[in-house]
């Protein structure tokens, strides 16, 4: 699977990291353990870590695209953590698509963007 998360501060921070290649079947896990986390806790903070990532398959951009429409205000804080001048590039094309604030980190500062999650 190319999606991995898990929770930190008390589940408040979705930790989630993506790698090599998104695929339509990577979504079938995520979402539905998304929507859990989103009911019991309310509005996410997520670090999305992108180091390994090499984008999306056709069937995986369309999940993603339903997934942002769908959870349009459920995340409160996004941290984007890249290795990659593109993936810099997406915490400005994903800003129209969520209510989130959204921030990006080099791989290198991901504990600044930790400590920018964390932050009241």
């Amino acid at each position: 699977m190319s999606i991995q998360f898990n929770q930190e501060d008390g589940g408040r921070i979705l930790v989630v990291h993506v790698s090599a290649k998104l695929e339509k079947e990577d979504y079938e896990h995520f979402v539905p353990e998304f929507e859990r986390l989103v009911c019991q806790q309310g509005t996410l903070r997520v670090l999305f870590d992108m180091t390994g990532f090499h984008g999306w398959d056709a069937g995986a951009l369309w999940e993603d695209i339903k997934f942002d429409i769908k959870h349009f205000a459920d995340i409160e804080r996004l941290a984007m953590v890249g290795e990659k001048k593109w993936q810099h590039g997406m915490a400005t094309f994903c800003k129209p698509f969520t209510k989130a604030t959204i921030r990006y980190f080099d791989h290198a500062d991901i504990n600044e963007a930790r400590d920018w999650l964390e932050e009241l």
